[in-house]
């Protein structure tokens, strides 16, 4: 049975890919344009002051793609391996947590599963580390930068599950509704706590200057960065929705299905 639940969670997730990609292509990748044709104006700038490596983002400039495979087959392939891999993982918490959970139906619990890992695997972990832009970063901290989101991500899940497993433990004496909130102001504690211990990482581009102070090129906009990150947590939520919706509605047959089997 597990494996069939898991083969549905990765067909939602392959799903989830697809209508993920097209939201990213159309709303994401016109931004990314922006963002590059930024950081093209401030390598020609520096070439006009003399700098010509005085903040780099883009290493050597060389390309091992055209920006046409990047924004079509690239991004399709990484936004579709990314889907169906979490579909699997949603699955996989949908086996673990059915029937262990209370009586809710394998519908609901679908969607729960898929909000949670929403909530608890990127917009947690977005609030201390948001998705930057080309551009908006430097080459020589992307290890330390990446280390740290992805620590923020598995103690943000961690947390998770301890809240969960928290209110389950508090409902037999405060109630299902006061449960949660306790459980629910646990996590955000905790959170928080986390979120004040792990070092801030700070690399928006300001204005560029001359050596008399004269600002030559703007820093980077403020509208793009804006966009990036909201079309980024767009593309979650229409990923995480569709796997949620898709699963719930595939997982739900089946499980039906065998009940009516048990039951003939």
């Amino acid at each position: 049975m597990e494996k069939h639940i898991i083969g549905r969670g990765v067909l939602a997730g392959a799903l989830a890919g697809v209508v993920a990609f097209v939201f990213a292509r159309i709303f994401v990748e016109p931004v990314i344009e922006r963002a590059i044709a930024y950081e093209d104006g401030v390598g020609a700038a520096h070439e006009a002051l003399g700098h010509a490596h005085g903040h780099e983002h883009g290493g050597d400039g060389f390309e091992g793609f055209t920006r046409g495979v990047q924004a079509n087959i690239g991004m399709g392939f990484g936004v579709l391996a990314f889907a169906v891999a979490m579909g699997a993982l949603l699955a996989v918490v949908f086996a673990v947590a059915y029937g262990r959970v209370g009586n809710i139906s394998a519908r609901l619990l679908s969607v729960y599963v898929a909000g949670g890992m929403l909530l608890s695997l990127y917009v947690i972990p977005a609030l201390k580390y948001p998705p930057s832009p080309p551009a908006l970063s430097l080459d020589e901290t992307i290890r330390q930068r990446t280390l740290l989101y992805v620590l923020m991500v598995a103690l943000s899940a961690a947390l998770f599950v301890g809240a969960v497993y928290l209110g389950r433990r508090l409902a037999e004496r405060l109630g299902a509704w006061n449960a949660t909130l306790a459980a629910a102001g646990a996590y955000i504690v905790a959170v928080l706590v986390v979120m004040s211990i792990l070092p801030t990482i700070e690399e928006t581009p300001g204005p560029l200057r001359d050596d008399a102070g004269n600002i030559i090129y703007e820093g980077f906009p403020a509208d793009v960065l804006y966009e990036f990150r909201l079309f980024s947590l767009g593309t979650q939520v229409v990923m995480w929705a569709t796997i949620g919706l898709v699963f719930a509605s595939l997982v739900s047959r089946l499980l039906d299905a065998r009940r009516e089997t048990i039951h003939a």
